[in-house]
């Protein structure tokens, strides 16, 4: 697909049913199956890889199901053909140990769908994998269980992401990526990414303000320290500055084929993406830490989940192993969110991992509950009032 520099308005205002925080795992899917098509991974890593994120063939979907049987517990997270693979990975050793049958729903954990289940008294999940953003709005809403934290285990993960409704399952970053051969040296942050006449060309920017507002802002002055709380309005004032020469993607294989057109010279995009382009343009394509900004994908438990609290726990806790975890590194390299995981990376794959502590160190941890907190405008959260004025600037 070629892209323009064109903003279908359907892009720019697609239907936002969750916090839009979604996307990256389900990119993760894609980018696995890329790999295995190519050859880059084997069978078993995909497998295994899946079963981690949960994807697999859709078994229920909302008031249609069928009733849960006693004894289960049903994972949800974004598609892809992966039952076989749970049941090697994760369902069989959970089931050993907990005498739970495992089911994977790759139907996609929407929050407007699981705000449906509950509302309607018909769950039919058990674990659901959003974002940082989807969990803060369902924990408004009233529809998630609080982690118990007495089984799953907080120095399992970043202190940051283990939110009382939510806690990490991995870790990915927003990061400056550029094309080597087009900028006359490497750039040093996010003032050099502003710097056209110093860096000429293009660049893509997400059509979400998230992950986008933390660089306008060290853009704009702040330090990592200084991000938050973040100003929208200077935010979106340094978006302004260089709209001119912004080509906005939506997608993880838009940013990348925006880069393998030479569309653009540089980018603030997903890690994983950057790590394709590094691969295949033998090092052309490549990316700095320097002020990534560091998120993590989130395991939430609905109220009145079918298998139980007790099992939910249990399940997120089986989770945390850090060899499973490693895993869905080897096949995609998003981060492990067990820090313990980062000694078994091995050495030449280090510098893929955002976990690793000399890359965390230069990086900044997202904020989530700022998205949420109220923007004291017309009753709108930081986020909404953010997307509205993002998207109005990218489109006027």
């Amino acid at each position: 697909m070629t892209l323009t520099k064109t903003l279908y308005e359907k892009d720019l205002y697609p239907e936002i049913e969750d916090a839009g925080d979604s996307d990256f795992a389900r990119d993760c899917v894609e980018i696995a199956a890329q790999r295995l098509e190519k050859g880059q991974i084997d069978r078993r890593t995909f497998l295994q890889a899946m079963a981690i994120l949960g994807a697999g063939t859709s078994v229920m979907t909302l008031g249609g199901g069928s009733a849960k049987a006693a004894g289960e517990i049903v994972i949800v997270n974004w598609g892809g053909p992966a039952v076989e693979a749970y049941q090697k990975a994760f369902g069989d050793p959970f089931e050993k140990s907990n005498g739970t049958k495992v089911v994977i729903d790759g139907t996609g954990p929407l929050g407007s769908k699981i705000k449906a289940m509950v509302d309607a008294g018909a769950v039919t999940w058990d674990v659901c994998d959003t974002g940082t953003g989807t969990t803060l709005v369902l924990q408004k809403q009233g529809v998630l269980q609080p982690i118990d934290y007495s089984v799953v285990d907080k120095s399992k993960m970043q202190q940051q992401f283990a939110y009382e409704y939510g806690c990490a399952n991995y870790m990915f970053s927003f990061a400056l990526t550029y094309n080597k051969k087009s900028v006359p040296s490497e750039p040093t942050g996010w003032k050099d990414f502003w710097d056209l006449e110093k860096f000429p060309g293009n660049r893509t920017l997400r059509k979400q303000p998230n992950g986008m507002l933390e660089a306008c802002m060290m853009a704009a002055g702040r330090s990592p320290k200084e991000v938050y709380p973040i100003d929208i309005d200077l935010a979106v004032s340094k978006l302004k500055e260089i709209k001119d020469y912004v080509i906005a993607w939506g997608s993880g294989s838009q940013s990348q084929e925006l880069f393998r057109t030479g569309e653009v010279v540089m980018g603030n995009i997903w890690h994983t993406r950057a790590n394709l382009l590094n691969q295949e343009t033998n090092g052309d394509v490549t990316w700095t830490w320097k002020d990534g900004i560091v998120t993590a994908g989130m395991w939430n438990v609905p109220k009145n989940n079918p298998a139980g609290t007790e099992t939910a726990m249990k399940f997120i806790a089986s989770a945390q192993d850090p060899e499973q975890q490693l895993v869905l590194f080897n096949a995609m390299g998003n981060g492990p969110a067990n820090p313990a995981a980062a000694n078994m990376v091995p050495a030449d794959k280090k510098y893929i991992d955002p976990g690793q502590p000399e890359n965390l160190a230069v990086q900044v941890l997202q904020n989530g509950p700022w998205y949420e907190e109220d923007s004291g405008v017309r009753n709108l959260t930081n986020d909404e009032l953010s997307r509205e004025k993002w998207l109005d600037a990218l489109s006027s």
